[in-house]
């Protein structure tokens, strides 16, 4: 299992306290979770600096070295994704750390599928070469991210370009997960998956919740931060400002809500957010 988190604004924003300093922080979830559970496996922060993907992932602890805090530190965006791994299937590789990257695409996994080393065929057989080939690492999220890619270019979506329908993707989205369930369970999975995704192109921002916790804020108004006490935002403080975090737990004391199970969580380009059902 894994500890995911993705964050849209309508402004530059910094980050930092979320990942690095508030008391329940990505980094102190990768200590230890709220049930305890260490995720020491690799982290992985991405954002789109001038409307493109840029990732920095590591195969090692978030909490080992300082190179995850200052990352996060130097990071005001409008779109962040980050993760940090408990491996299941797959090594502690780079190359299996989280987030994945494609053209503007991101991806990011909190979950496990279930019978993977047979369901894998089945996700193979639905990829075609050149998306087969995107694959770097051995673990069953990017196997899922690079079938998830062929399933989106089939549907016509661009994935160099930063245009795309949100209903069309989340129509596929909502497809995908259940067909993946599927699979394991052809495969003789008698636990159902987990498969909590973030998925983004800069510009929107898809997050599933699928039998794992998933939780939501939204803010609205320039306000102090809890933690620094300070406003986040880099330009000038700005009465239209929004922003949305998905993760999946709470990080700060605000007013955080449960994503009900089986939902989607989508995130469009004026950072308004709906939840509909899987």
């Amino acid at each position: 299992m894994c500890r995911l988190y993705g964050f849209r604004a309508n402004a530059p924003t910094k980050v930092e306290c979320g990942l690095v300093l508030a008391q329940n922080s990505l980094l102190a979830q990768s200590r230890s979770d709220s049930r305890g559970t260490t995720h020491a496996d690799g982290w992985g922060i991405a954002t789109f600096p001038n409307g493109l993907p840029k990732v920095v992932r590591r195969g090692v602890a978030a909490f080992e070295g300082l190179h995850f805090s200052t990352t996060a530190e130097r990071v005001y965006a409008r779109t962040v994704v980050a993760h940090v791994r408990n491996a299941t299937v797959g090594g502690r590789r780079r190359e299996n750390t989280h987030p994945f990257c494609y053209g503007r695409w991101i991806f990011a996994h909190n979950g496990t599928v279930r019978e993977f080393e047979a369901v894998r065929s089945r996700l193979e057989q639905g990829t075609p070469e050149p998306f087969r080939l995107l694959r770097r690492g051995s673990s069953d999220s990017e196997a899922a991210f690079c079938w998830l890619l062929a399933r989106m270019h089939s549907a016509g979506i661009d994935l160099d370009s930063s245009a795309c329908d949100l209903d069309l993707l989340a129509d596929l989205v909502a497809d995908s997960i259940p067909r993946i369930e599927e699979f394991c369970r052809a495969e003789g999975a008698d636990v159902p998956s987990r498969l909590n995704w973030i998925l983004t192109n800069g510009s929107l921002m898809i997050a599933t919740r699928w039998n794992n916790d998933l939780h939501l804020l939204v803010r609205r108004g320039v306000h102090d931060c809890e933690i620094c006490g300070i406003p986040h935002i880099e330009d000038a403080p700005r009465e239209d400002y929004r922003a949305v975090v998905v993760a999946s737990e709470p990080i700060s004391q605000e007013e955080w809500r449960d994503v009900p199970e089986r939902s989607l969580v989508l995130i469009d380009r004026t950072v308004g957010v709906r939840v509909r059902p899987l």
